[in-house]
């Protein structure tokens, strides 16, 4: 094995969309595992779009990344060595190593992986994003038989995800997505009833024109994950009694400070807060993180099911973690392809 690692680390706080000079690669030691830690070589790193927020030195639900730290990302790999007495050197395992080639971590923060599934899986469909579209349909969506869902970045690893259950249980589906490839993809893929390309409308009006259509008795369910334009589209859309699951605003990310300062911009937050009152609406947030007590109920439910494809998943893998960076500046401009990974091996 080799002595030398490759990582990304943070070279600056990004003033917008991030750009190549906010990253570094850098050439480090292998480091050595302590009592009770483990080695791991990562063969796959994920990129999500929480990363941008940690670029940002602002007040969250989790601290920034420092200049000159590496980069947050979960990975999937294989022990190399093992202090801990549940793993052993050739078990393939999902830890938080970050944007690097080698990663310790301690057992007890480590996950090992079951045979018969990718080990890609760990950090989609059955990893993070998919436990956060379950989660935040069933627990705070509470889908019920005959109603409609609408959930954008219909594609990527969160929304198939909840559009897959809420189809599975009945419910009218309508996806937004980025593109006439997309909304397919959505349709022919993952079994939306209607897709509607963000894109090929230049305004909120002109959005919800084509959503009033998609969904022509309201919509009772708008899982959040984008804001902005689409959010603006389906509020007025909402039944009574509807519930808005909000998991990320990834339309306002590269606007640093967590998507803006309040008061900044066009206050659409009085139009939000009397729909709010006089349609009765549920709107929660919630970060995954706090759920992890319920993440094997999930995979008990979830992985049967992506084993016997009954719940498709979409991989866009990029090689190679110098590109990382700019994979990651994609995938916040929606260029990728379903679940962004990179492989490191």
């Amino acid at each position: 094995m080799s002595d030398e690692m490759k990582c990304i680390t943070l070279a600056a706080r990004p003033d917008g969309a991030p750009k190549d000079s906010d990253f570094k690669l850098e050439t480090r030691d292998v480091p050595t595992p302590g009592d009770g830690e483990v080695l791991v070589r990562v063969h796959y790193m994920s990129l999500d779009p929480y990363m941008r927020g940690r670029m940002d030195d602002a007040k969250s639900y989790a601290a920034p990344v420092p200049i000159g730290g590496i980069m947050e990302a979960g990975g999937a790999g294989e022990v190399i060595a093992s202090n801990h007495p549940q793993f052993s050197p050739g078990d393939m395992v999902f830890g938080m190593f970050g944007w690097t080639t080698h990663g310790v971590q301690p057992g007890s923060m480590l996950r090992k992986l079951p045979d018969g599934l990718p080990i890609t899986t760990s950090l989609g469909v059955l990893g993070m994003p998919g436990f956060t579209g379950w989660y935040g349909l069933t627990e705070i969506g509470k889908p019920k038989e005959g109603e409609t869902l609408v959930v954008a970045a219909a594609t990527g690893p969160v929304g198939s995800m909840v559009g897959q259950i809420a189809k599975a249980r009945g419910l009218r589906t309508v996806a937004i997505a980025g593109g006439a490839d997309k909304c397919k993809i959505a349709t022919d893929t993952f079994g939306f009833d209607a897709a509607i390309d963000h894109r090929a409308h230049d305004d909120a009006r002109s959005l919800r024109k084509a959503l009033a259509e998609a969904a022509p008795d309201g919509v009772d369910i708008y899982f959040e994950n984008v804001g902005g334009k689409v959010f603006q589209a389906v509020l007025p859309l909402m039944n009574r009694f509807g519930r808005i699951p909000v998991c990320g605003m990834i339309s306002g990310y590269n606007t640093g400070a967590l998507g803006g300062t309040p008061g900044e911009g066009p206050d659409y937050f009085p139009v939000f807060w009397r729909t709010l009152l006089v349609k009765h609406l549920l709107a929660q947030g919630f970060i995954i993180s706090n759920h992890w007590d319920r993440f094997a109920e999930f995979l008990g439910e979830v992985a049967p099911l992506v084993a016997s494809g009954d719940i498709a998943y979409l991989e866009d893998i990029a090689e190679g973690i110098e590109n990382a960076p700019r994979t990651f500046m994609g995938l916040l401009e929606g260029r990728n392809l379903g679940k962004q990974i990179v492989k490191l091996i």
